[in-house]
């Protein structure tokens, strides 16, 4: 009898595995606990081949044999052999439940989902069970298509699975993967509270925060908490970021405690989403505090969450000095995301360093430093660098998205255009990236242009885009064919109307003076669960204000302290006091200007009011406020000048004009250019 798997080049013939039933049941027992401790692809195909030649398979119906290609089949998959590994099962001829879910999840890990629910598909006679779905539900959510999430859905329903803990929480995350927020909550609710599992409040969390709903999601966590859940490590992982992005410093300080409490500060992803959060709350301190801790693990994670919190900060002598430190330092050295997080703010003279160190790590041909590299020098007044770069680089759609992007940026809308051209010329399929950038280049050009171009987003099947569509409501709102674009806003699905298309078609037809309209739609809006943003109401704001809707505009003011936008450095607070400077009702504008605001733009719309309506006590406390604000404006110093002069205040205008002169200060000339 063989003893180990090493001497597998001794296995029996067919003869043998015909004439002893007992021998055969110890020997292929022994080579099947080999296979389970050997784990070998190497040697498992060599079993593989012996079984073959020595007539084993045809033994296709013996238990024992049925075992060894199982696991044979389970070996294929776990080494990414899914082509091997579908030929064996498809052979078997008892195909169990374990082998089919373990081919399902191998094709996802391949990366080939759409197999994965061929196979589910096609054995739809044979008994599934909760981890059938998991792994096929898996596969839906990485296609991104909701429909096929729905049909299985449905099938799992029909063979009584829809109450199986496993297969809700699978749901939970595939609708939300799938964009399908309203599906997901439903499921969510429909688990009794008594079976809800930190699970299912994860996938909640986590996929809230995906559809960028992070209020959203730090309402479900604190619901989460009053149900007495524990919070696991990737619960703590999944709301930390919805801390960050909606700077609640209180609610991470919360979470900082629990995982703290529950020992979760040990685990590295854990700890870089706390430096992350404190980072982006603005508390460089304790973030820095927690990184340079002493027993606990750092990755390059780490470095990059710390070298991009100082960027956000605008500390950027900072993060070059810890990106250096890295270098020399630390075991871990930059990759992508950090040289791209580096790249986003530094000047030419850093960003030529900088590039240096990219080639210098072999990071330079990677897409996102490609891209971030032509932004650079884009953004530095460069472009004849970015141009010989992008020659030079892969030209992908990556790249060609960002070249087309900094041309458009530089004021170069036609340049942007020709290059899309070249870029379809070239053979390289644009992407919805692609699509989104070229969009405001056309606003610069004429009706027939942006037509041509809307056809082609329709022709490539673009137009199933919500992001692409809302891009051509912009684009038609700038031409001022409103008609259009409603008809493009009126034809999207509930489902798909997000902050960003209602705010579109809010703006293009408050631009065009249509303010009333706005309004109405801004209730539209509200009426249909989606809560405004600031630029949102900003739009309305800038709107009502040119249309004379003063009062409009006031309760438009009070429905905004009922939110959390309510703050004097945002820019509605300009808006409401141009508004009232419109109607000379300068006293109320004055009252609503806080004592403590730092914004120019807000002293500077009351200003520009008393310039307008002659009232020089109120334009000279805006004016002083300004010189201390914005000192090296000229046009604060003419304007309070000019508001003397008009009242006849010669004295005072002389000495506003004698204290520019004194600083040095010059008014810009104006200039004009006629086309022909």
């Amino acid at each position: 009898m063989i003893g180990t798997i090493n001497h597998v080049s001794k296995f029996p013939t067919k003869d043998f595995l015909h004439s002893s039933p007992v021998d055969l049941s110890q020997y292929l027992s022994l080579l099947l606990r080999s296979i389970f401790q050997s784990r070998s692809l190497r040697k498992g195909i060599q079993i593989h081949a012996q079984l073959i030649s020595s007539g084993g398979v045809s033994l296709n119906k013996s238990h024992h044999v049925q075992k060894i290609l199982s696991e044979l089949t389970s070996m294929y998959v776990a080494s990414g052999d899914i082509v091997s590994a579908r030929q064996l099962f498809n052979g078997m001829s008892l195909k169990t439940t374990f082998l089919k879910n373990r081919v399902i999840k191998g094709y996802g890990e391949n990366g080939l989902s759409l197999d994965a629910l061929h196979l589910f598909c096609q054995m739809g006679d044979q008994p599934s069970d909760s981890h059938t779905f998991t792994f096929s539900l898996k596969a839906c959510a990485d296609l991104g298509v909701r429909e096929n999430v729905v049909r299985l859905h449905c099938r799992a329903i029909v063979e009584g699975f829809q109450l199986d803990g496993y297969v809700q929480n699978s749901l939970i995350s595939s609708y939300m993967r799938c964009g399908d927020r309203e599906s997901a909550e439903k499921v969510f609710d429909r688990i009794h509270s008594r079976t809800k599992t930190v699970v299912s409040w994860s996938a909640m969390i986590s996929g809230l925060v995906e559809n960028g709903r992070a209020k959203e999601a730090l309402r479900v966590f604190d619901k989460m908490i009053q149900s007495s859940i524990i919070p696991g490590c990737s619960t703590v992982i999944s709301v930390l970021p919805a801390c960050a992005s909606t700077k609640d410093l209180r609610r991470g300080r919360t979470v900082h405690k629990i995982t703290v409490q529950n020992g979760y500060i040990g685990f590295l992803p854990a700890r870089n989403s706390l430096i992350d959060m404190y980072m982006k709350c603005g508390r460089l301190d304790v973030a820095r505090k927690l990184f340079d801790e002493r027993g606990y693990d750092r990755d390059v994670v780490s470095w990059t969450a710390m070298i991009a919190g100082y960027i956000a900060a605008d500390q950027i002598e900072e993060s070059l000095v810890l990106t250096n430190e890295m270098m020399l330092s630390s075991p871990w050295k930059p990759n992508a995301v950090t040289m791209t997080a580096i790249l986003s703010s530094c000047s030419i003279r850093h960003g030529k360093s900088i590039h240096g160190l990219c080639i210098r790590l072999h990071l330079v041909h990677q897409l996102i430093v490609e891209a971030s590299l032509l932004e650079m020098y884009s953004r530095c007044g460069e472009m004849e660098i970015s141009l010989i770069l992008f020659a030079n680089c892969s030209q992908r759609p990556g790249t060609w998205n960002q070249v087309i992007s900094c041309y458009r940026r530089n004021g170069l809308a036609l340049s942007a255009i020709n290059h899309f051209k070249q870029m379809l010329l070239s053979g390289v399929r644009p992407n919805d990236t692609t699509i989104m950038s070229i969009l405001p280049a056309y606003s610069e050009t004429n009706h027939n242009q942006a037509k041509s171009l809307h056809c082609y987003v329709i022709k490539t099947g673009f137009a199933a885009s919500t992001e692409a569509v809302t891009g051509l409501i912009n684009l038609y709102s700038k031409f001022g064919s409103l008609p259009t674009a409603w008809e493009l806003f009126d034809e999207l699905k509930t489902e798909a109307k997000d902050v960003v298309v209602w705010s579109s078609i809010i703006n293009g037809y408050g631009m065009h003076g249509h303010a009333e309209t706005a309004i109405e739609l801004l209730n539209q809006m509200i009426h249909s669960g989606i809560e405004p943003n600031e630029i949102t109401y900003t739009t309305i704001l800038h709107s009502c204000s040119h249309a004379g809707l003063v009062d409009e505009g006031l309760n438009l003011l009070e429905r905004l302290r009922s939110t959390s936008y309510t703050s004097e450095g945002h820019h509605y607070y300009s808006c409401i006091i141009d508004l009232l400077g419109r109607a000379n009702r300068l006293d109320e504008a004055r009252k609503l200007i806080p004592e403590t605001t730092q914004t120019p733009a807000v002293w500077g719309a009351l200003l520009g009011a008393c310039a307008v309506h002659g009232n020089v006590e109120l334009g000279e406390e805006a004016g002083q406020r300004l010189f201390q604000l914005e000192p090296e404006n000229t046009g604060n110093y003419i304007l309070l000048g000019n508001l003397y002069a008009a009242s006849g205040r010669w004295d005072e205008a002389a000495a506003v004009r004698k204290k520019l002169k004194q600083k040095g200060l010059q008014k810009q000339p104006g200039c004009s250019r006629n086309s022909f």
